[in-house]
């Protein structure tokens, strides 16, 4: 297969991947929507399962095909593109104050995966303890969404006392009508998720395929072209969330993507290659040590100072800047 088909798969896979994304999105927040949780539970949930299914298939493929480094290299790069790149924009252009009690589990958790996973670079695999510790990390991260859900529902009485929707309101509501909203979300989901398998398998093969054509590395490609290709979905809500003025969406739906791509992604990869992954010394030194600094810059000041600042988003794009240049240059 020559460059330029190899580049026009790639680029296909990509479209596929970000629509289907976007179709899945759709379906999963109008199930949110309709159950009345909370912004922020519903960007670290719903929404985040979502958008992190292009990682999970795309990470997934490549462990059960053998390319360990595109896997990983997809998994820890998509942690740096949403915190380095996504969640900077996000900071530059929403900057202001949180409530730390609303990010402060969910931040420790986000920060002890990608703690483990650094250690795991050192010891130069992930091994069952490790994805059994990523594992602990996640349910302690379910866990925590389902208590906030049931904290925030509406109790009973509530909604007794609640007053009545508007007669008009309630005849629009008819059986066709929801049944037709129903069909269209269905289809929406159904199709979102061909596109994001498609797309992934296309990221996957035509990825490999760049990196044999250009001569470099698997793991170049997994943490540049492939993670941000499946951040994408996670740049659509950013910027959707930006223009609509919902930071709580923006950075919910990023920390719970994040913890997702690391106590998920690469312990679901480690059980598809039916072993320990091994971690090559270029991610022990590099991309493992840069994604737990972007969480870090992103995170601790802002839970010390209960605010998210602008400078924070400036600093998280010249790391992730000076990331790419160093991993473009190591190739």
């Amino acid at each position: 297969m020559d460059l330029a088909t190899t580049i026009v798969l790639f680029a296909l896979g990509v479209v596929l991947v970000v629509k289907g994304g976007d179709l899945f999105v759709d379906a999963a927040s109008w199930i949110a929507e309709r159950s009345g949780i909370p912004k922020l539970i519903i960007g670290a949930t719903v929404v985040s399962l979502a958008t992190t299914m292009p990682e999970m298939l795309v990470s997934a493929m490549a462990a059960a095909q053998g390319k360990v480094d595109m896997s990983i290299g997809n998994a820890v790069g998509s942690v740096t593109a949403n915190v380095g790149l996504i969640m900077a924009l996000a900071l530059l252009c929403m900057p202001g104050a949180i409530r730390r009690r609303d990010y402060l589990l969910k931040s420790i958790l986000m920060l002890l995966a990608a703690a483990l996973t650094a250690l795991c670079g050192l010891q130069g695999e992930v091994n069952l303890p490790a994805a059994l510790g990523l594992f602990v990390i996640f349910a302690v991260f379910l866990w925590e969404n389902i208590r906030e859900a049931k904290k925030a529902a509406m109790p009973a009485s509530a909604r007794a006392a609640a007053p009545a929707a508007p007669a008009a309101a309630q005849a629009q509501d008819t059986p066709a009508s929801a049944r037709r909203v129903l069909i269209v979300n269905v289809l929406k989901f159904i199709f979102g998720a061909a596109g994001i398998i498609a797309g992934a398998q296309l990221l996957v093969d035509n990825g490999s395929e760049l990196a044999r054509l250009a001569g470099v590395p698997e793991r170049v490609i997994g943490v540049t072209l492939v993670a941000v290709g499946t951040s994408l979905p996670e740049l659509v809500t950013t910027i959707t969330a930006i223009v609509k003025k919902q930071s709580a969406l923006s950075v919910g739906n990023i920390l719970g993507a994040n913890i997702l791509d690391l106590t998920l992604i690469m312990p679901l990869a480690a059980l598809i290659s039916g072993k320990a992954l091994p971690i090559s010394a270029a991610f022990a030194r590099v991309d493992l040590p840069v994604c737990l600094l972007v969480g870090l810059i992103a995170l601790v000041p802002a839970l010390v100072r209960s605010r998210f600042s602008r400078w924070q988003g400036g600093a998280l794009l010249a790391v992730y800047a000076a990331y790419l240049v160093v991993t473009c240059t190591m190739a």
